[in-house]
């Protein structure tokens, strides 16, 4: 098993609160995990469905049967579940449970509805650059092609095909069991137009216009891939300057493997000389500071800088109130010294609140300065 820096959390978590929620994308690890954490505990998997059935049949006697320490899997199939989980932490307080889903959107909604006070929320995506560190030096356009998902490193299975079934199982199956969409083939479409505009700003009418549905429909399909794990949006930063900056967040996928997969990359080859190379570079290291965070049950707060003239720093990173850490991401072998220009006008603004600016590239050569430093991406302490 490859170690995942979440388990220190969960175990932390689990001596303070009865009830531990763990939440991700499908395939991201949560089962792996949670069964090697807690080697002692029952585990109940509520995809099978005659198991489901028999949960549902007496759920309250079970809970309280297996108190000393049971693990839920995919809970937010059985909805009435969390209402159990609450009277049965609330009789006992050493009783323990470990809740995973991979559809945030059915789970959370139950978890604030009934467990708040009673559980800590943590949130599993896939491997990190840290977490594959053990398997020594990777290329970093297989880093990009193969992804994060523990089936492409753990089994070294083809990421054509692990990818293939994934997004035809979250298609074909977990979109039509939770939300309603009438069109699965256009909203296919809006996947892959997603992936064609990864780390670009994310502006509703123009998928509108392109797909013929209205702004609506846009919103509503990218909260869907929001809540299951697929994209993310990252906010502006935009405080206290009265210039014409951009409010509109840019999108990025959690995971490059999946994203290459939409894009018909198929090999390291094709992916040297896509056109996208660049952007996808960028939206591996953006989501890699997502998983810092999360991975230590953190809430990110990382933002980017654009304005009208088209001054821009890709990645603002908010340490503390009012401290910010700034980066330019680029897939680049040398650092040029056209890389800080963002960064030096982003200064200008706020001054008094940038610690310290540098670029992470794919070279080499490494300058540590609080101004304008620069370092190899897979150096950052993500």
């Amino acid at each position: 098993m490859i170690h995942r820096i979440l388990q220190e959390e969960i175990l932390r978590l689990s001596k303070i609160f009865p009830v531990v929620t763990i939440t991700g994308p499908r395939q991201s690890g949560k089962t792996t995990l949670c069964r090697e954490t807690f080697p002692d505990y029952e585990y109940i998997n509520l995809e099978n469905l005659d198991l489901r059935e028999k949960v549902a049949a007496d759920t309250l006697n079970l809970l309280r049967h297996y108190g000393s320490g049971l693990i839920i899997d995919e809970a937010q199939h059985l909805p009435e579940l969390f209402s159990y989980v609450q009277i049965a932490a609330d009789e006992d307080r050493s009783r323990h449970y470990i809740l995973t889903g991979s559809s945030n959107f059915a789970l959370l909604e139950k978890v604030t509805q009934s467990l708040v006070g009673r559980t800590a929320v943590l949130t599993l995506l896939p491997l990190s650059i840290g977490e594959l560190s053990e398997r020594g030096t990777i290329s970093t356009d297989t880093l990009l092609l193969r992804g994060g998902f523990p089936a492409v490193w753990a089994h070294q299975l083809p990421p054509k095909d692990v990818y293939s079934a994934y997004y035809t199982t979250y298609v074909e199956r977990d979109l039509r069991q939770i939300v309603n969409i009438r069109n699965l083939s256009l909203f296919g479409q809006f996947v892959r137009l997603s992936a064609g505009r990864c780390a670009c700003e994310f502006v509703p009418s123009d998928f509108a216009n392109e797909l013929g549905v209205d702004m609506k429909t846009i919103q509503h399909w990218n909260g869907i891939l929001e809540t299951s794990y697929i994209t993310f949006l990252l906010p502006p930063y935009y405080r206290n300057i009265g210039k014409r900056i951009v409010k509109t967040p840019k999108r990025y996928f959690y995971d490059t493997g999946l994203l290459c997969f939409l894009l018909g990359i198929e090999n390291e080859q094709q992916l040297a000389i896509h056109p996208l190379r660049g952007a996808i570079f960028e939206n591996y290291v953006v989501a890699e500071m997502m998983k810092q965070y999360y991975h230590k049950g953190e809430i990110p707060h990382l933002y980017f800088y654009r304005d009208k003239s088209q001054n821009e720093v890709d990645l603002i990173e908010e340490t503390s109130f009012d401290h910010l850490q700034i980066y330019e991401i680029k897939s680049a072998h040398i650092c040029h010294t056209t890389f800080f220009k963002g960064m030096d006008y982003f200064r200008k603004l706020y001054s008094d609140k940038v610690d310290g600016s540098c670029v992470l590239y794919d070279g080499n050569e490494r300058q540590d300065l609080a101004h304008n430093g620069f370092c190899n991406f897979r150096e950052v302490p993500y």
